[in-house]
């Protein structure tokens, strides 16, 4: 029979090869803790005692500066890691399995009370050290969202969220929900066969310039024969440019 408590406590230690035992996990892990008194919290507000929902909060926050609203609602799994200013408000809904890391904050960017502010993140999400993630709206799951970055609008199931304000990759890993949590997972939202989009724009341009380069080239000792001129600086300049630009793009696949 499954048990909750050690489920947690053993995914914890499958994602972080920091943790050694259980003992370890239950005794000096701030996030876990949080976790915890975040439930009782989560239950005194619902109950309707709105207040004293709050002071517990804010005695967990004391205790591990870690700040979750009682009115969040976090799934299974959940792992706060270093968790050390993390912040999670009032209308945000975390799915089974994510892992948030120190530094986060989930927060809503409306002023109206009653609408939903704050994100919701699907199943098996990585937020990084650092980021943001500010709006009412859905992180897909399995998607991961890079240290420091700003994200501001909805991050499709598998993608990857990196710089300010967020930029989507797309990342080529497996999907499938048979995957071992070992050995897809993706700490501080590392993802490893993705290209930045502005790298792949800048690819681009570099791949044009290079064919009107040739096209150009080509002309010229069309004209050049027609017109019996030499065309051998010419030539040699634009082979210059071409070694250039595939320099460049050499570095920007590094």
């Amino acid at each position: 029979m499954s048990n909750p408590l050690f489920d947690q406590v053993d995914s914890i230690i499958a994602r972080d090869p920091a943790a050694r035992n259980r003992l370890e996990v239950i005794t000096c892990y701030q996030g876990l803790h949080a976790v915890w008194l975040h439930r009782i919290s989560h239950f005194l507000w619902n109950l309707g005692l709105k207040w004293l929902a709050r002071v517990l909060s804010m005695f967990a926050r004391f205790f591990t500066g870690i700040e979750i609203h009682p009115g969040a609602k976090i799934g299974r799994r959940v792992f706060l890691d270093h968790g050390l200013g993390i912040v999670i408000g009032e209308t945000t809904e975390i799915g089974d399995d994510c892992t948030i890391y120190q530094g986060v904050t989930l927060g809503g960017t409306s002023l109206y009370k009653g609408v939903k502010r704050h994100p919701t993140l699907g199943k098996g999400v990585v937020v990084s050290a650092g980021a943001k993630v500010l709006g009412g709206f859905t992180v897909g799951d399995g998607a991961r969202v890079g240290s420091n970055a700003v994200v501001l609008k909805e991050i499709p199931a598998g993608a990857t969220a990196v710089g300010i304000p967020a930029r989507i990759l797309h990342p080529d890993l497996p999907q499938s929900p048979d995957s071992k949590t070992k050995e897809y997972f993706s700490a501080y939202g590392v993802t490893p066969n993705v290209d930045d989009p502005v790298s792949m724009a800048l690819k681009g341009l570099i791949d044009a310039t290079i064919e009107q380069e040739a096209k150009i080239a080509a002309l010229e000792q069309a004209l050049a024969k027609l017109s019996n001129t030499p065309t051998g600086p010419d030539a040699e300049g634009s082979s210059d440019t071409k070694r250039d630009l595939d320099a460049i793009k050499q570095w920007l696949r590094e």
